[in-house]
């Protein structure tokens, strides 16, 4: 007997429920979308069935038979000549959808459970965008509405089903915004809460996040503590974040200056699982502790570091297929090519200090310890690094000012490879422009430029020995060649400017070094160069590189401010300052200038002359005196600065003397500051008695000034002896002859006639009483009375 086939009839199916063509059926579309072929319902007579109304569709005149399932969102009931509207044709009322109660306990916990995971995507977005203070905010409103979640759970009597993870999410962002805002001790607070927590699994391995912030802190004992504990709390399995965490305990030694235990800290990673970086630290420990022998085995380490990098050119493009050439080109591109490339250049950076820093240290002499670098690197991945280094050690050779084996080791990449040998030779010209020899410095950029041609160093080199020929326009091409192969060239615009400056485009100068401004915003010589664009005066000045037709003297000092701003302290900057302040007539603020050049450099005999004319001009010769001192001092041969210094002590006079006594403390101040105020009053009369005789009656002021200090000298001849050497200096003075003023360059008539006859003596009695009684007979005379 044949067995029934148990899956028969599971393809039957009657045509007449196949609605997959129905879109194709024009009849029916057209009976959908308007009323055509619809018919009235025949009234068929009603029978009682179970108690309910029988009703019956009407199709082509015959009687739809009832079924038992119901159209989802109709009632069962219709009224007598109701037709059945599934596509909702009639414009009766669609039945109402059954409204969600948010009144209950379960759902106002969802509502706020959900506000809270929005509030804690808010904070970390904040955080993402650099907005710490909004993320620290939403991260504060996530724990509000956390703890208020809480709370309803326990009143409705649920708090076995709270969210720990949702919890643990509020807590941990708290922490981790405190912590970004740098708010620590409240951030170890919140890592705190959690950590003691033993309802959170694995929230042990927080700990480094507060090991982190005790190193910001540089609380590096307790910051050890919490690396090893978060150490012992992570099993094996996790063997990256062990790794990182003993680099980071390696580090703080090294930072605690416990070298010793820092390199156990890298032995141990370079062992399990060597890396670049803290290859580089264990040179570093090794070097700090003077280890010879170990330091070339650290550097062996490094340089055999796998970096997990294919080499092998698999994308080739083809000739034929354009579409898979950029698909190759994308590919080559890509993040994760350029993610390799990044680690490669930091690899070989690592490479190249380490091996700058032991090659002194390993050997002898600095050339042999590079040379053992250069060998080990040979033999080694990276091959292409070797010749690099060979270079670096010229490159080495120039800082210690060994120009000759400089020169010597760059020229054997003569014969090397077109990138090696235009890196040699573009070093070699730059040597020899320095040095002047303009000719090989030609001969080797041209070596350079034909080894590569889009080397923009090597095109500035060029450059330059165009421009020293005074080819300008020649220099002006080359610079602008290097700036189309690197549109990031500074030294080709700053050179392009200069040219444009000698060729008089004052425009094209301006806009090269305000593009260079926007680069090397605190770049002094840029700012400078821009100030230099600007000054009004025609003289051309050796240490100025050219002075043009602006005219602009406001912006020039604008810009001169800049740079004093960078570099304070640069005495040709402050001079040209006071020049500009000078010629403004702000003579308050040149001043200002020239003695803050003159005090960062002293031997500037253009700012000593105007200190010294300054002084002068406003009548303290005695202040002078110093500044044409240091000028004799400077160029001893030129005459003209004693003819000063005498100048000035002549001005001087009687104020010079009561000066020289209040600073040597001699008892003769108090009698010469009578005199002096003797003689100033006697000088305003006679002023305005005879204003014609002003020659003459300088040489009288001369003559009683100088009949004064020989009886004060006559009458104290038992004071110490600072008074008597006082008194012959000035006894000594030049009397009769004039000598040369700088601000008088007419000759003066030293003859002298008073046009009041002579001097009448005054009874003693009197001047005795007017002595007693006068203001300065029996106290100092204090500084504020004293001319300045």
């Amino acid at each position: 007997m044949e067995e029934d086939d148990i899956y028969s009839g599971y393809n039957d199916y009657n045509p007449t429920f196949d609605s997959e063509e129905l879109e194709n059926d024009a009849d029916f579309q057209q009976a959908v979308r308007t009323s055509h072929g619809r018919r009235p319902p025949a009234r068929v007579p009603m029978a009682s069935s179970m108690g309910r109304p029988m009703t019956g569709a009407v199709q082509d005149g015959a009687a739809r038979p009832m079924t038992a399932v119901r159209a989802a969102g109709y009632t069962s009931s219709l009224t007598r000549g109701s037709t059945f509207d599934p596509l909702g044709q009639s414009k009766g009322p669609a039945p109402p959808l059954e409204a969600k109660n948010e009144d209950t306990p379960e759902e106002k916990i969802k509502i706020l459970e959900k506000k809270v995971n929005d509030l804690i995507e808010e904070s970390c977005m904040a955080q993402s965008i650099g907005a710490l203070q909004l993320a620290l905010e939403k991260a504060k409103e996530a724990g509000r509405k956390e703890r208020t979640l809480v709370r309803q759970r326990e009143q409705s009597g649920n708090a076995d089903h709270i969210n720990l993870d949702l919890t643990y999410s509020v807590l941990l962002n708290l922490a981790n915004q405190y912590a970004n805002n740098e708010m620590y001790p409240e951030a170890l607070n919140s890592y705190q809460v959690i950590v003691k927590n033993k309802m959170f699994s694995n929230a042990g391995r927080l700990k480094v996040n507060m090991a982190n912030i005790y190193v910001k802190q540089k609380n590096y004992p307790k910051a050890i503590k919490f690396y090893r504990m978060a150490l012992d709390q992570i099993s094996n399995a996790h063997k990256e974040m062990r790794i990182k965490i003993m680099q980071n305990i390696g580090v703080v030694f090294v930072r605690m200056g416990q070298y010793s235990d820092a390199i156990t800290s890298f032995e141990h990673i370079m062992s399990e699982s060597p890396n670049i970086k803290t290859g580089f630290n264990l040179i570093l420990c090794y070097y700090a502790i003077g280890d010879r022998e170990r330091m070339k085995k650290a550097f062996q380490k490094l340089i055999s570091v796998p970096l997990g990098i294919d080499d092998e050119d698999k994308y080739i493009p083809s000739n034929d297929d354009t579409t898979s050439n950029m698909v190759i080109e994308a590919i080559k591109n890509d993040k994760l090519h350029q993610m390799e490339r990044d680690l490669k250049v930091l690899a070989e950076k690592y490479i190249m200090t380490a091996a700058k820093l032991i090659a002194p240290a390993i050997e002898t002499s600095f050339a042999t310890g590079f040379d053992w670098c250069v060998d080990m690197v040979k033999s080694s991945q990276y091959v292409e690094l070797a010749n690099d280094l060979e270079i670096n050690k010229a490159i080495t050779y120039l800082r210690q000012k060994d120009f000759n084996q400089a020169v010597e080791t760059l020229k054997t990449f003569e014969k090397k490879d077109s990138r090696v040998k235009s890196a040699a030779a573009t070093n070699l010209s730059f040597l020899y422009f320095l040095e002047k020899d303009f000719d090989q410095a030609d001969r080797y950029a041209d070596l350079a430029m034909n080894a590569d041609r889009y080397n923009p160093a090597a095109l500035i080199n060029k450059g330059n020995t165009v421009f020293v020929k005074q080819e300008y326009e020649k220099a002006a091409e080359f610079y602008k060649e290097a700036l189309r192969n690197d549109s990031s060239c500074t030294e080709a615009l700053y050179n392009l400017g200069l040219t444009y400056k000698k060729l008089n485009r004052l425009e094209e100068a301006l806009d090269c070094f305000l593009k260079l401004h926007a680069i090397l915003r605190n770049s002094a010589q840029v700012m400078y160069q821009l100030a230099d664009l600007y000054p009004t005066d025609q003289k051309c000045d050796i240490s100025y590189v050219f002075v043009n037709l602006l005219e602009d003297p406001q912006q020039a000092i604008e810009w001169l401010m800049q740079v004093i701003s960078v570099t304070p302290t640069d005495p040709q900057v402050l001079a040209k300052l006071g020049e500009l302040y000078d010629g403004e007539g702000d003579k308050s603020q040149a001043f200002q200038h020239y003695y803050e050049s003159f005090r960062y450099y002293p031997s500037n005999i253009d700012v000593i002359e105007w200190l010294g004319a300054y002084y002068i001009e406003t009548q303290f010769c005695e202040k002078a005196i110093q500044y044409f001192e240091r000028a004799t001092l400077i160029q001893p041969t030129q005459v003209k600065w004693q003819l000063m210094v005498a100048s000035c002590y002549r001005r001087s006079g009687l104020r010079f003397l009561v000066r020289l006594c209040t600073d040597m403390g001699l008892k003769e101040v108090q009698e010469y500051a009578t005199k002096l105020k003797k003689v100033e009053k006697m000088k305003e009369i006679r002023e305005q008695r005879v204003k014609s005789g002003r020659e003459g009656s300088a040489r009288g002021r001369r003559e009683g000034r100088e009949g004064s200090a020989g009886s004060a000298d006559s009458s104290h001849s038992s004071n110490s002896t600072k008074g008597e050497r006082l008194s012959a200096k000035m006894r000594s003075l030049p009397g009769s002859n004039e000598p040369y003023e700088a601000s008088s360059p007419k000759e003066i008539d030293a003859s002298y006639v008073d046009p009041l006859g002579p001097q009448m003596e005054r009874p003693k009695t009197g001047l005795k009483r007017r002595v007693e009684d006068d203001n300065f007979a029996d106290e100092e005379l204090g500084d504020d009375l004293l001319p300045e």
